[in-house]
């Protein structure tokens, strides 16, 4: 199975160059499954009804989330008729949406899809770790699931790969995301799982981690905000992660960065190419 799991989208440059590029690039590549986190793509916060639809129709097979899940009110709402949308699994009984999805995609497969938040300088949420593992022994790898891939949505390096190792041999791909850029860590764990601490955002890099320079420089500087938090809107840089799997397991063979376009340097999965 062939596996694309595109980092943060943040704003209208990160939206742009995600429908721009999707679609050719599940054609081009014969992608069975794409993957999006889109917490930050509506003005860098959030999501819309509207947003998560054009990401669907232009290749996606699932949307996953973060801690801006909620930034967009209607998003309590309309996460109830959008089936492809998973928040973050570790969020209170009774919180609105899915933390995990099964998905058919266009092979003919079905893969679990989760979105965990860790808690580390983050929201004191529910243990991201017992939700995970709970979630892996009702759904094991081949024989519930064709693939399983997890985002895990969180600040510390240490939380994504301590994930990434409880998971091993269990999912075909833990991916880290929310600190928005990416790491050169891209491996595949002992017990077969594909692992990168994290994938990177989709938007402008010329930037502080997606938002116009002045402001939160500003902040640093002085300590007292001066306005709000803007998306650049400058040539933005995609940014994914590509793994094959092993049929027969479910498990990675490969995995290699992608990034295209914008401010940072080129990089292609050579093994699709």
């Amino acid at each position: 199975m062939r596996i694309l799991f595109i980092g943060d989208i943040v704003g209208r440059s990160g939206r742009a160059i995600l429908l721009e590029r999707m679609p050719k690039l599940v054609a081009e590549w014969k992608l069975d499954l794409v993957i999006v986190n889109g917490e930050n793509a509506a003005g860098g916060f959030g999501i819309t009804e509207s947003i998560y639809n054009d990401m669907i129709d232009a290749g996606a097979d699932a949307v996953t989330l973060g801690n801006h899940a909620w930034d967009q009110r209607e998003a309590l709402v309309f996460i109830e008729r959008a089936p492809r949308l998973v928040r973050p699994l570790n969020y209170p009984s009774g919180t609105p949406g899915r933390g995990a999805a099964m998905i058919d995609i266009r092979n003919g497969a079905r893969v679990l899809v989760m979105n965990v938040m860790g808690r580390i300088f983050m929201d004191a949420l529910d243990d991201p770790f017992a939700a995970v593992d709970r979630e892996l022994a009702a759904c094991p790898l081949k024989s519930g699931a064709d693939a399983i891939v997890i985002d895990m949505h969180c600040e510390a390096t240490s939380e994504k790969q301590a994930m990434g190792y409880l998971a091993d041999g269990r999912a075909s791909l833990v991916v880290g995301t929310h600190t928005h850029v990416p790491t050169a860590d891209h491996r595949i764990l002992p017990g077969g799982t594909a692992f990168m601490s994290d994938v990177g955002m989709t938007g402008d890099y010329e930037s502080v981690i997606g938002m116009a320079k002045d402001e939160p420089l500003g902040r640093f500087l002085r300590r007292i905000p001066q306005g709000k938090f803007e998306p650049a809107n400058g040539p933005a840089t995609l940014c994914g992660v590509a793994v094959e799997t092993d049929d027969a397991s479910g498990l990675a063979q490969r995995v290699a960065p992608l990034r295209l376009g914008g401010k940072l340097e080129e990089v292609r999965p050579a093994f699709w190419l």
